[in-house]
């Protein structure tokens, strides 16, 4: 019997054991990125407190498809001058396990392009 292991395993599964070397401070917090079929969303994560400092996402946007490249840009601008307002001007980035390859590298990307330092 041949077991099958599907995707999201995979990436859960890379995204521990990318977790162990990320880590988010106070001075450099980690951006985490989440993406579903139709929305993405990042998060601003200080995690020696355990606390988001601030978030952005395809649904607070109100964008029409969030699930598309040009979606992600508008959420990487949003997060990073809400990062910048912050004073905060470097940051750890957190793929959650997705390859960095069209959505995610879009967002982090636009959030490059706005001063933010990943």
């Amino acid at each position: 019997m041949v077991k099958t292991i599907d995707k999201n395993t995979v990436r859960q599964k890379r995204h521990l054991r990318n977790r162990k070397s990320v880590l988010g401070t106070a001075l450099r917090p980690r951006v985490s990125v989440y993406r579903s079929n139709t929305h993405i969303y990042a998060q601003l994560v200080d995690d020696q407190k355990g606390v988001t400092l601030t978030s952005s996402s395809s649904v607070v946007l109100k964008l029409d498809n969030g699930g598309n490249i040009e979606g992600a840009k508008l959420v990487g601008a949003d997060l990073a001058k809400k990062t910048l307002k912050l004073g905060i001007k470097e940051v750890v980035f957190d793929r959650s396990g997705y390859l960095y390859h069209g959505r995610v590298k879009a967002l982090a990307e636009a959030a490059r392009e706005e001063g933010l330092k990943i």
